[in-house]
């Protein structure tokens, strides 16, 4: 029996929004696995019905770009909730875009919304008991890129 992902058991997890500090990004270059940046996460903010707070300096985003020209995401972030509980969230994805796209993306510019895709998927550790659920937790994720600072919402499965 096929399912369509409308019947994907999901509900709003959290929105995500991140700020990228684009200019001390580090060029690591061109290496087998593609070209290779790694790019500090400054800070932002999450908030969904179940938790809220804000991301900690010192995460950061080791960004690798395919031959084909499809950027691929590996981040890490600390986030801090309202009640100081501290989480682990990691997350990889896939940025594909028209080439036009790609070159507005390196320049800082905001995307029109039909001229890319960015998706993720994203797991979480937590030790704090109030928060203890998230180390079950599966999500996926549609990011919305402004400049250098995407926003993601996520989903959580099942």
């Amino acid at each position: 029996m096929s399912a369509s992902v409308s019947s994907l058991p999901h509900k709003h997890l959290m929105t995500l929004r991140l700020s990228v500090d684009s200019a001390r990004a580090a060029q690591i270059g061109r290496t087998p696995e593609g070209q290779r940046t790694i790019a500090l996460i400054e800070g932002g903010t999450f908030d969904g019905a179940r938790c809220k707070g804000k991301v900690l300096p010192g995460g950061a985003d080791w960004v690798r770009f395919r031959a084909d020209g499809t950027m691929m995401i590996d981040v890490r972030l600390t986030l801090q909730a309202d009640e100081g509980a501290l989480i682990y969230l990691t997350y990889q994805g896939r940025f594909i875009g028209a080439a036009g796209a790609m070159a507005q993306l390196a320049r800082g510019e905001t995307l029109e919304p039909g001229s890319y895709s960015l998706v993720t998927i994203a797991r979480f550790e937590c030790g704090n008991d109030q928060y203890a659920w998230l180390n079950n937790v599966i999500a996926v994720g549609i990011g919305e890129q402004s400049g250098f600072n995407p926003v993601y919402t996520l989903y959580e499965i099942g």
